[in-house]
């Protein structure tokens, strides 16, 4: 029932800043400074005309953890061909989604070649941040762990300033945008998958390799001008 109520939440969100006649629209103010999301491998070779793919994650969400090793082992098949653009999507019902989600735009901001290493880090430790795990402690003790497991991955020098980042209002601001985000987009569970923008079918389940293959190689066959049909 919660769960259900959760995503009827969303939903809502989802009407009320996207619905044209709303009186809450996007304004300039609420447009991020830059896109929002990580970029997967060295972000000085993303490139555009690259197929585009969008997966919006939340890090203690068991679907999200089984759908990145088989999209890592895509991404390192295709190579220069396809770049990823993964989202933050800290689930309501999932009460650490936020604070784990947060680490993430810490971490980024510190060192961002320890991102996508995090993000893999708390899906390999996901278990110790339950909800049935974290009941009976503070959400201090909750924020402890994060900051331990983040600067395990990322560096222990960098300990004293991602504890500090969590009280800084603009990380907080980062990991709420994240969300509205993914809620702009339709988002409503995790994962979810866009190719070149469109919505791939099946929403909140994971993806296996030879489903990847299965979309991304006729676009890449159809850039060499062979004729393809892709049916999502």
């Amino acid at each position: 029932m919660r769960r259900i109520l959760c995503v009827l939440l969303i939903s809502l969100l989802i009407n009320l800043t996207t619905h044209p006649s709303a009186k809450w629209g996007v304004g300039a103010q609420s447009i991020s400074a830059r896109f929002d999301g990580f970029v997967f491998g060295k972000t000085t070779e993303f490139n555009p005309n690259n197929i585009l793919i969008e997966a919006f994650f939340d890090p203690v969400c068991p679907d999200s953890r089984d759908a990145w090793p088989p999209l890592k082992e895509a991404l390192l098949h295709y190579g220069s061909r396809v770049s990823l653009t993964v989202h933050p999507f800290p689930l309501p019902y999932h009460d650490n989604a936020f604070v784990t989600s947060r680490a993430l735009h810490i971490v980024n901001g510190l060192n961002s070649s320890a991102t996508y290493p995090l993000w893999e880090s708390f899906f390999k430790n996901q278990e110790k941040f339950y909800n049935s795990e974290t009941t009976n402690i503070s959400k201090t003790e909750v924020v402890n762990r994060v900051v331990d497991l983040a600067a395990k991955v990322a560096g222990h020098t960098h300990y004293s300033a991602i504890k500090s980042g969590f009280k800084d209002r603009k990380t907080d601001l980062k990991t709420r945008i994240s969300f509205k985000y993914g809620c702009s987009r339709g988002v409503f569970g995790t994962p979810f998958f866009y190719v070149n923008g469109f919505l791939l079918p099946d929403g909140g389940s994971p993806l296996d390799y030879k489903g990847w293959r299965k979309i991304v190689d006729p676009l890449i066959a159809s850039k060499r001008g062979k004729t393809v049909n892709l049916v999502l």
